[in-house]
């Protein structure tokens, strides 16, 4: 009685086992599973409006695509050939498991997989390859876990975009573009196949290491569609005649591309809070505004070495190019063969500006006061300022100079005495509003001196607001941002100001068209209507030799700042010419946009402006002469006559020198070379002489020679 007590009881102990062992097993899924892991980590990219592929950021290169993304006889494939009887098992193949076991007791080890569709996903995503029967214990909990709370279509869709297909590449909708060139809906049967076939060994059956072992698989995986009906015997061995035609590995590499890319990501991890890591992982597609035309063509420019000259072949440069309307990055260039991770951003490093700062720090901040207009007389002059004293570059001083000429000829000193006027305080406020904040507090700001300089985009930002009647604007290089789901991202509005009255953006313009016809900036040439000034500084260790070279400028349309030198400046690495290498590049490049997209011949003038002329020049008069002549209410007058100036804005005073060697006031008149004389021609004889004057200031100039009126019988 005993005995069979204790049989029973060994029975019943079993049974209860088996049944908490089945519990475990059905239940236990979730001990197994980290909910975490079926978010999969999907390839972030960078891509052009039209959708061409700039740059990819990942930990595992994978493009997501949903089921519906995926054609019906490229899932066939897949489930004829890994698990034909998937939408029938809860997950796990009792079945297959038996036979499994069964063969794993015979060979004394653990040997036979056996695994669904589903126990493959459950052992890539949360278990290690390892072939214990614990292992595979976890493997059936989880992919029971799987069944029990996912739809088929749902793990079907996770298990084609996580398995792996070699050389670095995940999911099928990556294996799609990789081996074939095509989106994952483009696949035809037999590239399915293929696919689906390489998942067993993936570098044993790729295309690229086998071709004969590839299309043999390949084989293989359409007969086992033609046995479950997918395909008729003639569709089979259609198919199974046809090569394998494979997308080219061997892809040119595109330099021009990577310095775009680089400050995207840039971008996107100081404004959008998009960081590298988050990317990796995240799935997002980021449409950036670059003109890939464009950017080839200033990066094709940027190999002549002709337009880099310095102590060594290691002179390098960055350059902008942006849209003058909306502030989008049109072309990035961040170094002469910059490559992503190796080399450093020259689009985000700091330089000193030099004489580019004048515009934005000095002279528009000036004309914005009213106190001062382009033709108000600054002094050109050798001052001290409490030990800062500065010399003009060419070393020539004029004693007074109309602000216009301080801008085109960039007069250092007229820069320095008109900041002391205008004030630091104010000059930094506009610079802020510009986007660049200073801590300098000296004049030397009125030469671009700065401590920590600014980058070539802020520069370009800042001219923009001159084309742009004006308007400051942040400027951009993405357009849109979509998450892994194709959702939007919402984009923060751009800032948008203003920091120049018109009139003053106006004048600018004018005076720096100037800049580029007649004054520091006539290097290269460029047909249409260009802007812009050049900017260099000082070498801090080669006496006589520049550091940093700049041009910035604009058309119509386009916004263009190009700095020149090294990454960092040492005995060794000094530029053997200034700025005009920088505008000569920029011309160049501007001379090909040009054909692509015509530029205006004009800088349009906006409404309400009044345009701005060339401030007077007053002419030497040494040809005055005066005689009689029959005429007039006298009969006889006197006629004074010179050469006048053809600027008609000019107003001429004609003073008589009286016998005590003063002179008096006799009239004056304006735009012309003669002057009749009221008296009767007898009362009229003695001494004249002519004295040009500019009405704008206020300003006379030299006295002409003396011309006598006389009558001689």
């Amino acid at each position: 009685m005993k005995r069979y007590k204790w049989l029973a009881g060994v029975i019943l102990g079993t049974i209860l086992l088996a049944i908490l062992g089945y519990l475990f097993i059905i239940f236990g899924g979730r001990f197994v599973i980290d909910e975490k892991e079926l978010i999969l980590p999907v390839s972030s990219k960078v891509v052009l409006e039209d959708g061409t592929v700039i740059g990819k950021v990942y930990t595992e290169n994978r493009d997501y695509v949903t089921l519906s993304q995926i054609p019906d006889h490229v899932e066939n494939a897949f489930v004829t050939l890994e698990d034909k009887r998937f939408y029938d098992h809860a997950g796990v193949s009792f079945i297959s498991v038996a036979r499994a076991v069964y063969r794993d007791i015979i060979s004394l080890s653990k040997e036979e997989g056996a695994s669904t569709i589903t126990q493959q996903l459950a052992k890539n995503l949360f278990l290690t390859n390892d072939k214990s029967w614990m292992r595979k214990t976890k493997e059936v909990m989880a992919s029971i876990y799987l069944e029990r709370n996912y739809s088929k279509d749902q793990i079907l869709e996770l298990y084609l975009n996580e398995i792996y297909f070699g050389h670095g590449v995940y999911g099928v909708g990556t294996a799609a573009d990789y081996f074939f060139g095509k989106q994952v809906d483009e696949l035809t049967v037999e590239e399915g196949a293929l696919l689906a076939g390489m998942i067993k060994a993936p570098n044993t059956y790729s295309p690229y290491h086998d071709m004969d072992k590839a299309k043999a698989r390949r084989d293989v995986a359409l007969s086992q569609l033609e046995k479950e009906n997918y395909l008729s015997t003639e569709e089979l061995l259609k198919l199974q005649a046809k090569s394998i035609h494979l997308a080219p590995q061997e892809k040119s590499r595109e330099p021009w591309m990577d310095d775009y890319f680089d400050y995207v990501l840039d971008e996107l991890n100081t404004v959008y809070d998009l960081n590298i890591d988050t990317l990796k992982r995240g799935g997002y597609t980021v449409t950036v505004h670059m003109d890939q035309e464009l950017q080839k063509i200033a990066y094709d420019k940027m190999q002549n070495d002709d337009y880099f000259k310095g102590s060594n072949e290691n002179v390098n440069t960055s350059f902008v190019l942006m849209d003058e309307e909306t502030g989008e990055l049109k072309v990035l260039i961040a170094g002469r063969d910059f490559q992503s991770e190796e080399d450093e951003n020259l689009l985000l490093t700091r330089k000193q500006p030099g004489s580019a700062l004048k515009p934005l720090a000095v002279f528009g901040p000036a004309l914005d006061t009213e106190k001062f207009t382009a033709y108000s007389l600054l002094k050109d002059q050798d001052l001290d300022y409490d030990g800062y004293r500065v010399k003009n570059a060419d070393g020539n001083l004029e004693g007074e100079v109309p602000l216009y000429d301080a801008v085109v000829h960039s007069k250092n000193t007229s820069s320095v005495w008109l900041l002391n006027e205008i004030g630091i305080p104010l000059s930094k406020k506009y610079l802020n509003k510009l986007g660049m904040s200073i801590e300098d507090e000296g004049l030397a700001i009125a030469l671009g001196g700065l401590a920590y300089g600014v980058t070539p985009v802020q520069i370009a930002e800042g001219y923009r607001t001159f084309i742009h009647s004006g308007q400051w604007i942040k400027s951009t290089s993405v357009a849109h941002i979509s998450d892994r789901n194709g959702e939007t991202v919402p984009l923060p509005n751009r800032e948008n100001k203003t920091v120049f009255q018109t009139q003053t953006a106006w004048d600018m313009v004018r005076m720096l068209e100037k800049t580029v016809q007649e004054g520091t900036a006539q290097a290269g040439d460029f047909p249409k209507a260009l802007a812009g000034k050049t900017g260099t500084t000082q070498h801090p260790k080669v006496e006589g030799q520049a550091k940093d070279a700049w041009f910035a400028g604009f058309t119509q349309e386009y916004v263009a700042v190009s700095w020149m030198g090294y990454e960092t400046a040492s005995d060794d690495n000094y530029l053997t010419s200034g700025s005009s290498e920088p505008t000569w590049l920029t011309k160049a490049i501007l001379s090909e946009i040009d054909k692509l997209h015509a530029q205006a011949q004009e800088f349009t003038l906006p409404e309400d402006v009044e345009d701005l002329k060339e401030p007077i020049r007053l002419p030497e008069i040494t040809d005055l002469t005066a005689k009689l002549k029959f005429g007039g209410y006298t009969v006889i007058q006197g006629q004074l006559e010179w050469s006048a100036s053809t600027d008609e804005r000019i107003i001429y005073r004609i003073y008589k020198k009286e016998e005590d060697g003063s002179h008096t006031f006799i009239g004056e008149v304006q735009g012309k070379g003669e002057y009749t004389l009221d008296s009767f021609g007898l009362l009229a004889t003695g001494e004249y002489f002519v004295i040009p004057y500019n009405p704008f200031i206020e300003q006379s100039g030299t006295p002409s020679n003396m011309a006598k009126l006389s009558i001689d019988f």
